[in-house]
């Protein structure tokens, strides 16, 4: 991941989470998302069963904080994001999700909160899930 052309974070196997918080959002709910991250068998067995989670792996995170993804699109072409939370009520709750996953034995990489970043992935596979508390 680059801000500014720098390079800020990198990651090995593992996960790319974007993680976008809502207004209505609490410290709970970013508990509970961590827990679900770090344990959901997303990963394929020896038979090619998704069978193992990232704890199972070994595998990293590279945790993104994503306002869009709150982005309501019901009415018109211009997406609405009144439902992200503001930044002030938005990062704190980020950070206990990211030391959440990290608290599990994730290595967890993150970008920088409220920068413009730009994400490199290379994704091995079907595999991408929304999560919501």
């Amino acid at each position: 991941m680059f801000v500014d052309g720098e390079a800020v974070a990198e990651i090995g196997a593992g996960l790319s989470v974007l993680v976008g918080v809502a207004e209505e959002d609490g410290e709970g709910d970013a508990i509970r998302l961590a827990d679900k991250v770090a344990h959901l068998r997303i990963f394929e067995n020896e038979h090619g069963k998704f069978d193992l989670s990232l704890l199972d792996t070994g595998g990293d995170a590279l945790v993104v904080s994503q306002f869009t993804l709150i982005a309501d699109t019901a009415k018109g072409n211009r997406p609405s994001f009144s439902r992200a939370a503001p930044p002030k009520r938005a990062q704190p709750l980020y950070e206990a999700f990211c030391e959440t996953l990290a608290g599990f034995g994730v290595r967890v990489e993150t970008g920088i909160f409220g920068e413009r970043m730009q994400l490199e992935l290379v994704n091995d596979g079907p595999v991408t899930i929304i999560l919501d508390s």
